[in-house]
């Protein structure tokens, strides 16, 4: 299984935050379950892809050619994807995915999981969404998400592909289920 991660690649990103990223980078690649992410090597993109690098993990980088401008490169993956734009490296994180982790990130991570999860509703993909609520980072998000459903304002079913996990094996648990 292919795994996309989306997440923070702050410098900035809490220690909390990252060493929970590594264990799941970790047990990516103990069960034999491929990387696909964004390239960045710092906050919870690096810190999942080194994970998965210390444990011999199979690992994807979709990245823009111009990464650099503001992130460091994480430079150990197995195989490098190079898109013009920010749209293209979703187009791909679509295509080459089977599931998709929402780490806790700012507003590119943020973008990412509303994108597909409108790709979701649209019928684009049935891809299972899980938002990796470690330390309740994502409880608020899901709290809104309900109350838009509630409103009317997406149907019943929107939401029923968005799960969210409070650890790593909460996350497996819901993948194994796919």
């Amino acid at each position: 299984m292919e795994i996309c991660i989306f997440g923070s690649s702050s410098k900035n990103t809490p220690k909390e935050f990252t060493d929970v990223g590594y264990e799941l980078g970790l047990k990516i690649a103990e069960k034999n379950h491929g990387l696909i992410f964004g390239g960045g090597n710092d906050g919870m993109m690096g810190a999942v892809a080194s994970g998965a690098f210390a444990n011999g993990g199979r690992i994807t980088d979709i990245s823009p050619r111009w990464i650099g401008e503001f992130d460091d490169k994480f430079e150990n993956s197995t195989e490098l994807i190079l898109t013009d734009t920010i749209n293209e490296r979703k187009d791909l994180f679509l295509e080459n995915s089977d599931v998709f982790i929402v780490c806790p990130g700012g507003l590119g991570t943020l973008d990412e999981f509303f994108d597909f999860l409108a790709l979701r509703y649209l019928n684009r993909h049935t891809k299972i969404i899980i938002l990796f609520n470690i330390n309740g980072f994502y409880e608020k998000l899901m709290e809104v998400l309900d109350d838009i459903y509630h409103y009317g304002l997406i149907p019943e079913g929107t939401l029923d592909n968005c799960h969210l996990a409070n650890s790593v094996a909460d996350i497996f648990k819901i993948i194994e289920k796919i």
